[in-house]
């Protein structure tokens, strides 16, 4: 079993950070009439909403959320297979000409960002793709950054970075594991 070796966010800096992420996506489109959030299956998508939730707290509207649900090795905890496999994604708007903004947990080498993108781009053609993970721990094998990120947490490659978030659990933390 994994030893826990810090606790790296609690439940105010997650909110401090998605608050912060909220804002930087307000400046940089200029509001927010033409973005819509994507979550990644499966701790991208509360942040997603927790994310909709402050930019209609800003903005005073609320941009659609969908669900991307990729099933994947995740690179930060245990691989099941080569490659990600997509599954058919819950968005309840068309992704043609909208500013997406993808909403992941933990940016790691990649893998699991640019099957998002490929999925996204074989529903239509976006106007523009944006990344936004609570976390980027490193370890790149692909050229993919975040556009907006709660925070950089520089890692070995044998840690773990467990995001926590109800629904989905029993506490709102990231962290640090050996």
């Amino acid at each position: 079993m994994a030893e826990l070796k810090a606790k790296l966010m609690d439940e105010n800096a997650i909110g401090r950070a998605l608050k912060r992420i909220a804002h930087e996506i307000v400046e940089k489109n200029k509001g927010c009439a033409q973005i819509c959030l994507v979550g990644v299956q499966r701790r991208g998508v509360p942040l997603a909403e927790r994310i909709a939730d402050e930019l209609t707290t800003i903005e005073g509207v609320r941009p659609p959320v969908g669900v991307l649900d990729i099933t994947f090795y995740r690179d930060d905890l245990s691989t099941i297979s080569v490659d990600p496999v997509i599954q058919t994604p819950q968005l309840p708007f068309s992704v043609t000409d909208k500013r997406i903004v993808l909403v992941d947990d933990v940016l790691y080498t990649g893998r699991t960002v640019r099957a998002a993108m490929d999925a996204l781009i074989s529903l239509g053609r976006p106007a523009e793709i944006q990344l936004a993970v609570l976390i980027d721990r490193g370890h790149r094998e692909l050229p993919i950054r975040g556009d907006y990120v709660g925070k950089n947490v520089p890692t070995a490659k044998s840690e773990t970075v467990a995001v926590r978030i109800p629904p989905l659990d029993d506490c709102t933390a990231v962290e640090l594991y050996d």
